[in-house]
């Protein structure tokens, strides 16, 4: 299936108000991509709206979360399930500093529904880290089901490189490389996955990502993830 597994909608501080649901779920459509995952910052309130939306335009919707780690370094969790998601997204939330988001400086944290109408906002600032160490939200992450992938590992302070100089011992499932930039670490025996990481509507991947499974599902984006 071809797939963009990292896609920001409006929740993120950082997303554009144009990244809702239903715009994204469209754009996924026209570019004919079979799966997508977005990933908003440490929150999975807009997957429910996307989950839908997704399912009326035939894309397969896989709930993730990009999560900032203790050490600041960006970390995504996958899941099967919005329910999943929605269980961690809320262990995360408590974990987060009681920092309040200023929507005139870091942008708004919009929920939305289905139709793409604000249903509320997020209080606490999305773009602060959880207090949670990488290996503590990779244990996490697998004890909810999900799959665990350091997000764009190549890529300035945020990717687990740039934060620690290395990639720990930890039990990742894969890894997101930014196929843009040079990277120095050796990906043999690796899953390697490429995405967008879209802020914007047209930042969207086109078909340039393939993954070989047997069906076009969130389980098998998990399984093909975890080497099932």
């Amino acid at each position: 299936m071809f797939a963009d597994l990292h896609i920001h909608s409006c929740l993120s501080p950082c997303g554009h108000e144009w990244m809702t649901p239903g715009n994204i779920a469209g754009m996924a459509k026209i570019k004919e991509l079979d799966a997508i995952a977005i990933a908003d910052h440490n929150c999975a309130k807009n997957l429910r709206a996307a989950d839908a939306v997704c399912r009326a335009y035939g894309v397969v919707l896989v709930p993730a979360m990009e999560i900032t780690t203790r050490e600041e370094a960006h970390l995504l969790g996958y899941f099967e399930t919005v329910e999943q998601a929605e269980g961690m997204s809320d262990w995360l939330y408590e974990r987060l500093p009681d920092i309040m988001n200023v929507p005139e400086i870091f942008g708004a944290q919009q929920i939305l529904n289905e139709d793409d109408v604000e249903i509320g906002t997020v209080d606490k600032l999305l773009l602060s880290a959880v207090d949670a160490s990488i290996e503590e939200l990779v244990e996490e992450i697998h004890r909810r089901g999900g799959a665990a992938v350091p997000a764009h590992i190549n890529r300035g302070a945020s990717g687990v490189l740039g934060a620690l100089g290395f990639l720990p011992a930890a039990p990742f499932d894969a890894l997101e490389v930014a196929r843009s930039l040079p990277c120095s670490m050796d990906l043999s025996g690796w899953r390697v996955t490429h995405s967008s990481d879209a802020h914007q509507l047209e930042n969207i991947s086109e078909r340039d990502f393939y993954l070989h499974t047997e069906e076009i599902s969130a389980r098998a984006v998990l399984g093909w993830l975890k080497g099932e």
